[in-house]
């Protein structure tokens, strides 16, 4: 038994190193050296190895990213050194002046280098690291005391568990920002807008909320990441400056900003900030500033702190990314699924150069939050292309005229009564044929999400609504050139190339027909699902729930939402007009590859010995089989691992196929190379 526990203890060091580097490259370096199949097979060996061995965890497991046990609650943690806040500059002139009271305390007039870096708009975290092992993690807090956040700093996979390579310091304090790109938290939004629950009004706040997470696997899942940018106490490493301490930083496994930039003088530091200021919409995370520090720590530890700030650095602010203004009135507008999200009428006021008058309040529970009142004078934000929005009021300024805003009763668009379902944070209309609904709907489905019919965008479309030329789906594909030359905006040359357009569209992926359709949960990644499953649009209408629920990934709201889509009349009448117009479909898969096991449905039992269960059911997956994870009369093949329990039984009752491990290995190995 020793022996065997050493052969295991061995393999599972080997496995956390493998995948410990395969981190590093994919995540630090961008430079990964596996596929995504081969990191999946060795992180599923680990993963069973410590199930079967827990006692052999180590604190720097990969496994730990997926989250661990849910925290009753925070627990407070004092940062041994106060992460003080910045001493804030807005102009090219407060930025000089930095450096001469920085000449006047040195009593010196030589030049000083300095480090500028993006001050990104995420979360300041610091952790801990003994004998290069990460053990604390926490939230700035007030600067003296933040909140222990370690097992949810775990799963950000920017973060290394263990620091690497060599001369790794007894004790050491990181610090840096937590913090989403725009495009993570645009995809958080989305997930959460299918679930119906409340959207993040930020990135800065999506971050801040994943990491307060009490159960980490919630914070596993989304895409956070961090930069470092310092380190508490400097005499712990041995460099005398901050881009040393930096590069130190990235020889122990951080991703450090690239835009990190060593600035000779401080005209060299004004031209960066110019420099970054334009380069601030092309980054793929938000910013609304530049950080610069002294470079040398000889002379941060001479230049000292004062009450709130250390004198040697400074947080250079981008202009007008907010705004004050007032909030004249709400509108309430309703998206394709009924969706009401109400909107801040303002008055007109100028933000990054951009005149705003309109800005996005989320739902009723955001407005009940920030306590907004019509009328209140009101702080207002926008961020790069961003929707502005509005972040509170200012309760100081109210004259006592401000009024409740109260949400509709009745759509604005059709009359019909709004329902907000239980745990659901939107307002919506249940009405199907609401015009509001419809012209939303039509410009999802000529949309890139949709069918990408070039021509047919949002302006187009409600043109042709308001003209009556389109009123549904089916009436796109019946439009003429002439039809279009009439309207205002329209030319030869355009008619005939949305026309164009519109013909080619008949021609399709079905994943790509039902991303179109906007039907509720159904994005991408489920339409593709369902057309691997299902084939065929009339498979499809003739499904049921359960039919739903048994393909992997699609849970209890998708397969309703599903089932009563294609269960109403008006959506099986419009599905065959586009039928009978021409519409039909091609695979999504081009290759021309085989599926050998198409029409198959597995299901596993027992424990595979040569296999993971993910990649047993891969395997069946792209040879074109489907994977169930429950016993019923529509399975054909059930593989039998160790200690298969009652399906095996049920399963010979039922004279379904039953194949043992080698057996589905053969299968697998015929198919691949038939």
């Amino acid at each position: 038994m020793s022996e065997n526990l050493t052969a295991v203890k061995k393999r599972l060091e080997e496995l956390r190193e493998q995948i410990n580097q395969h981190n590093y490259r994919y995540y630090v370096l961008d430079d990964p050296l596996i596929s995504d199949g081969e990191y999946d097979r060795l992180f599923r060996e680990l993963l069973d190895l410590e199930e079967k061995f827990p006692r052999l965890i180590t604190p720097d497991s990969p496994s730990v990213r997926v989250g661990g046990q849910t925290l009753a609650g925070f627990v407070q943690v004092v940062h041994r050194f106060p992460m003080l806040s910045l001493e804030n500059a807005f102009s090219d002139g407060e930025i000089r002046d930095f450096e001469g009271r920085l000449k006047r305390y040195l009593q010196r007039d030589d030049d000083n280098d300095y480090v500028a870096e993006p001050k990104l708009d995420g979360l300041a975290i610091e952790i801990v690291y003994e004998n290069g092992f990460l053990t604390q993690g926490s939230t700035r807090g007030d600067g003296k005391i933040g909140e222990d956040v370690t097992s949810n700093i775990r799963t950000i996979n920017t973060i290394p568990l263990r620091l690497r390579g060599s001369n790794v310091p007894d004790y050491l304090e990181v610090r840096g920002e937590v913090f989403l790109t725009i495009e993570g938290f645009r995809k958080l939004n989305e997930r959460r807008a299918d679930a119906g629950e409340v959207l993040f009004a930020n990135p800065r706040n999506a971050a801040a909320g994943s990491l307060r997470q009490l159960d980490s696997k919630i914070t596993a899942q989304r895409p956070l990441q961090f930069f470092p940018y310092g380190i508490s106490d400097p005499s712990l490493l041995d460099c005398g400056s901050q881009l040393e301490a930096l590069s130190i930083l990235g020889r122990f496994g951080f991703k450090i900003n690239p835009l990190v930039h060593l600035c000779k003088d401080i005209n060299e530091v004004v031209d960066y900030f110019h420099v970054l200021q334009k380069q601030r919409h092309d980054l793929d995370y938000e910013i609304d500033g530049m950080v610069v520090k002294v470079n040398s720590f000889p002379l941060q530890k001479r230049l000292g702190s004062k009450a709130r700030s250390p004198r040697w650095a400074l947080a250079c602010k981008f202009l007008a990314s907010q705004a004050t203004t007032r909030l004249l009135d709400v509108e309430f507008n309703v998206g394709r699924t009924g969706a009401i999200t109400p909107v801040a009428i303002l008055e007109p006021v100028s933000l990054e150069g951009v005149t705003v008058s309109r800005a996005t309040l989320h739902n009723e529970d955001e407005i009940k939050r920030k306590g907004l009142r019509l009328g209140d004078r009101v702080l207002v934000q926008r961020a790069g292309d961003v929707i502005p929005e509005v972040i509170q009021p200012i309760i100081d300024l109210r004259n006592g005229s401000e009024e409740e805003i109260r949400m509709p009763s009745v759509c604005p668009e059709c009359g019909h009564k709004l329902l907000r379902k239980p745990g659901e944070a939107i307002l919506r209309c249940p009405n199907i044929d609401c015009p509001a609904q419809r012209l939303r709907s039509l410009i999802h489905f000529t949309s890139k999400a949709g069918m990408d019919i070039e021509g047919l965008g949002k302006k187009a479309l409600k043109q042709l609504f308001d003209a009556k030329l389109v009123n549904d789906i089916p009436d796109i594909y019946q439009l003429k050139q002439s039809d279009l030359l009439p309207l205002e905006g329209w030319a030869d040359k355009s008619a005939e190339n949305a026309i164009l357009a519109i013909s080619k569209s008949r021609k399709t992926t079905l994943s790509r027909f039902l991303s179109a359709l906007g039907i509720r949960f159904i994005g991408e990644v489920t339409a593709a699902l369902l057309e691997k499953q299902f084939k065929t649009l009339d498979r499809l209408m003739q499904a049921g729930e359960d039919d739903f629920l048994d393909v992997e990934g699609i849970g209890g709201q998708g397969a309703a939402s599903l089932r009563q889509y294609f269960a109403d009349p008006a959506v099986r009448t419009m599905l065959g007009q586009l039928l009978e117009i021409g519409l039909h479909f091609t695979p999504s898969d081009s290759s021309g590859r085989q599926e050998p096991l198409a029409g198959k449905i597995f299901l596993f039992t027992g424990r595979l010995s040569g296999f993971s269960r993910n990649e047993a059911k891969d395997r069946v997956k792209e040879l074109g089989g489907q994977v169930v994870s429950s016993l019923s009369k529509k399975v054909t093949h059930l593989v039998a691992g160790e200690k298969p329990g009652n399906k095996l039984k049920k399963a010979r009752d039922m004279a379904l196929v039953i194949l043992d491990e080698e057996e589905f290995k053969r299968l697998i190995e015929d198919n691949y190379s038939a």
